[in-house]
């Protein structure tokens, strides 16, 4: 199967039910956590007999579907303002944790053989650097034989989690960036292909010579593609991987955050990743179907305290066990109608 098709299949995960009497639980929304998503299922599966679909839509998809009650639950990596929370009667916990890396299609150069900092990607995505060989990018890589390609911008043509990560960190580095495109699920990009979901990215920037885009770092490592060396806030250069995601993690302030929303870019440390977030779950606080926001919770529950292991073997990181206390006790919030949690 060709690497495009691979891709593109993986925009969406349904687990199949292996039980007719097994509780269904959807979900839909960011593409971002779907590989940890689809092996989490699995294993539950396996442990419990519970279906979980989900779909892997994009973050601006999976808040529009959790708003409209037609999931049991919604993720988006960028996390939802305590007064949205509020106007939408939502709570909101984090899931897991990953990084966000550069991928390009250079031939001839591999995976963290190319070196970009946080000022120079800017001014590549605001289309101010056009060609691979630029002054700026060689003076980051003097030892690379960098071909005189034009750059192809690619980027998330649906409303995307991981395109509001992206750009914050781009528009907290750069003044110029902030003031155009700007920051947010989407952007008006000046040049460039689009791509729906973290895997039409990935599948784009494979097929296009001289293309550069974003995707969620387990895109990247699963499909073999070539991503950026970053320099980190302390000017360290810095590699993606687990332990560099939990670095960047590792001084958030997860508690005065409204639902746990932490931003994880740009943060201090020799050894973190700059580009780093959580991803988020949504559900209502008072439920529609009870037995189902139970379940959902149910399955989070065994995620958290039993999907460690997947998690790092995707270079996801999974949530210090302080926060996993922390985002089970709000869950006494989600109530049904009488005022019951739906959770024991």
């Amino acid at each position: 199967m060709k690497l495009t098709t691979r891709l593109l299949a993986g925009a969406a995960i349904a687990i199949a039910a292996v039980s007719a009497q097994a509780q269904n639980i959807t979900g839909a929304g960011a593409t971002f956590p779907a590989p940890i998503y689809a092996k989490w299922a699995e294993a539950y599966k396996t442990a419990t007999g519970a279906q979980l679909n989900y779909q892997a839509i994009g973050s601006g998809g999976g808040v529009k579907q959790i708003t409209s009650k037609t999931v049991d639950f919604g993720a988006s990596d960028d996390p939802m303002s305590g007064e949205d929370l509020a106007k939408n009667g939502l709570l909101q916990f984090p899931a897991v944790i990953g990084g966000v890396v550069t991928v390009f299609n250079l031939p001839g150069i591999a995976a963290n053989e190319l070196t970009l900092n946080g000022t120079v990607l800017a001014d590549i995505f605001r289309g101010e650097i056009k060609a691979w060989n630029d002054p700026a990018i060689a003076k980051l890589n003097p030892n690379a034989k960098l071909p005189s390609t034009a750059i192809t911008l690619v980027y998330r043509s649906d409303s995307s989690g991981t395109t509001a990560v992206f750009t914050d960190y781009l528009a907290t580095v750069s003044p110029a960036f902030k003031a155009s495109p700007g920051e947010g699920k989407t952007v008006n990009w000046p040049t460039g292909v689009g791509g729906r979901g973290n895997a039409g990215v990935a599948a784009n920037v494979s097929k296009i010579a001289g293309g550069i885009g974003y995707v969620e770092y387990a895109f990247a490592k699963q499909n073999k593609m070539s991503y950026a060396t970053m320099i980190n806030r302390d000017g360290k250069p810095v590699k993606a991987d687990d332990l560099t995601f939990a670095a960047a993690a590792a001084k958030a302030d997860w508690k005065s955050a409204p639902g746990f929303g932490a931003n994880l870019n740009n943060q201090p440390g020799a050894e973190a990743w700059p580009i780093t977030s959580a991803s988020f779950i949504l559900m209502h606080r008072t439920a529609a179907d009870p037995a189902r926001s139970g379940d959902a919770l149910k399955f989070f529950r065994w995620a958290l305290n039993n999907g460690q292991k997947l998690a790092t073997d995707l270079d996801y990181v999974p949530l210090p066990a302080d926060v996993v206390k922390a985002v089970e006790a709000s869950w006494k919030d989600i109530k049904d109608a009488s005022g019951k949690a739906v959770l024991n």
